[in-house]
């Protein structure tokens, strides 16, 4: 096997704008792709710099449940920073705790797509 990374992962979503509002305004991601196929809208956000990006999956663009993705870990610097920007965007967080791999929230995008936020244990 040679794999490298993963190219991206798709979060299914209702409503692909209210998703890019989220995506970009609340967490800071960048649009990297927001084509018109004959399907539907490919629309793509990741984190400035990453190689993995995220696939905001709307209505014809497969067969995919909104809210149905969970587990999706986004590393931090600060966790706790994040977590009180996402308070006042209005978000619901639950966290941050700390465990033994670092300090770790969750939340869930509009959709109810279930992402955490970790900030690395060091040592």
């Amino acid at each position: 096997m040679t794999v490298t990374h993963a190219s991206f992962v798709t979060l299914p979503v209702t409503d692909q704008d209210r998703a890019l509002r989220f995506y970009t305004d609340v967490l800071g991601f960048e649009v990297t792709a927001d084509l018109d196929l004959p399907q539907g809208r490919w629309l793509q956000v990741a984190p400035k710099g990453a190689q993995t990006v995220f696939t905001l999956s709307g209505p014809g663009m497969g067969d995919f449940e909104p809210g149905s993705t969970r587990g999706i870990m986004l590393v931090t610097i600060d966790v706790d920073a994040d977590c009180a920007r996402l308070a006042e965007a209005g978000v619901s967080v639950q966290g941050p705790d700390d465990l033994p791999w670092g300090r770790m929230a969750s939340f869930q995008d509009p959709d109810g797509n279930g992402l955490m936020l970790l900030t690395e244990a060091h040592g």
